[in-house]
């Protein structure tokens, strides 16, 4: 650890004010700038970003100290995701910070935690999610990706689809079978699997906007240590579900900082255009304004219960479904307040703010289908926090 980043960790935070006047003054010192427009390009800056973040001791708010986080209090670190947001510096690559790193933390050897969190955290190793299946989306425990034990590795074959980032991981975070078809999630281990690995092959997939986030993965007879299994064999259900509670609590936090920043930035616009005078605009921006500060308080009590408890539970089911049917209404209302001009694509000469709007109204398409489909939410939300029957063909919770 350098002594820069020993003294920033270690400093006192006597009250919210200084911390959030530190915060300031690192982001307006060291802030890397507008990103680069090619894409490797922009992976290196974003790398950068990252270490400079590590090294002087500002990342991972909520990780444990030991790992190279900054254990922040809960109010301090409400106040980290609104310097964050209101910095507009790079977030982090890849999935694994908020999803597999809370498991890592919870069922990881020490020796696995020495060797994966700080290289996660700083930004040198790129985590991705390997879960979903052509077959195997929302009844995840029907997956068949298989893993067979060879002395101390595991074989793996199969398939993962709309994985996240895949074009840039070096690393799979994966569930795979390891036993029977018919075991469904007791048969189910989670691995990390070598993204470089001989026998792994990543394919890029084009969405509406015509990007690469997502990429489909095979696995040919790919060779995985068996130290690189978190818990038990046929155990990973459990720890899969560690994952997706963090999944979908972890960016409710940076998402209410971030689209409280965006709704204020429509607002402006909407400014600038003359279009607040409408009586009909003014309505749809109060009822977001609502829904961003119900994103907000939610947020606080889903991360509140992951600090009592140490688990999500249902209420980041609430979480999720509150940000994607947000996010879908602000770009859906944007497109509309925008008229003819906010179906122009950012190449076009008159297009709105380079078509931010027409990409996030594309983009959030699938915000109600990634990390468990609205109706998987739904079904958590009823059984969970309503006490209603639970489904006979999903897997107990």
């Amino acid at each position: 650890m350098t002594l820069e980043r020993e003294a920033a960790v270690s400093a006192a935070v006597p009250d919210d004010d200084a911390f959030r006047a530190r915060l300031r003054d690192f982001f307006a010192a060291h802030h890397p700038g507008r990103p680069p427009k090619d894409p490797r390009e922009r992976l290196a800056w974003t790398k950068a970003w990252l270490a400079t973040l590590f090294d002087a001791g500002f990342a991972g708010p909520s990780w444990p100290r030991e790992f190279g986080g900054m254990d922040l209090s809960f109010a301090h670190q409400l106040t980290y995701h609104e310097e964050v947001a209101r910095a507009r510096v790079p977030g982090p690559l890849g999935t694994g910070l908020n999803i597999a790193a809370p498991t890592i933390i919870k069922y990881g050897t020490q020796e696995q935690k020495e060797r994966w969190l700080a290289p996660m955290l700083r930004g040198d190793v790129i985590w991705a999610q390997g879960y979903s299946e052509p077959e195997a989306g929302s009844d995840l425990p029907s997956l068949r990706t298989t893993a067979r034990h060879d002395g101390d590795e595991y074989i793996v074959n199969g398939q993962k689809v709309w994985t996240s980032h895949a074009g840039d991981a070096d690393i799979f975070f994966s569930l795979v079978r390891t036993g029977t078809r018919e075991s469904r999630q007791k048969g189910i281990t989670y691995l990390v699997i070598d993204a470089h690995a001989p026998g792994v092959q990543v394919r890029p997939l084009r969405d509406l906007t015509g990007g690469h986030l997502f990429a489909e993965v095979f696995f040919d007879d790919v060779r995985v240590p068996v130290a690189n299994r978190i818990g038990a064999e046929n155990d990973g259900w459990r720890l899969a579900r560690t994952s997706l509670g963090h999944e979908r609590a972890a960016g409710a936090l940076n998402q209410a900082a971030m689209y409280r920043r965006v709704l204020t930035e429509l607002e402006e616009l909407a400014r600038e255009r003359g279009q607040l005078s409408d009586p009909l605009v003014r309505d749809r921006f109060t009822d977001l304004e609502i829904g961003v500060r119900i994103i907000r308080y939610n947020a606080e009590r889903t991360i509140g219960g992951i600090l009592a408890r140490g688990d999500a539970g249902a209420t980041s089911s609430v979480s999720r479904l509150l940000i994607t049917a947000f996010e879908q209404d602000i770009h859906e209302f944007a497109v509309d307040l925008l008229g003819p001009a906010g179906l122009l694509g950012k190449s076009e000469p008159q297009a709105v703010q380079r078509s931010r709007w027409l990409t996030g109204f594309l983009r959030t398409r699938a915000s109600t289908i990634g990390a468990g489909t609205r109706e998987i939410q739904l079904n958590t939300v009823a059984e969970q926090l309503l006490g209603l029957p639970h489904d006979p063909g999903m897997p107990p919770r």
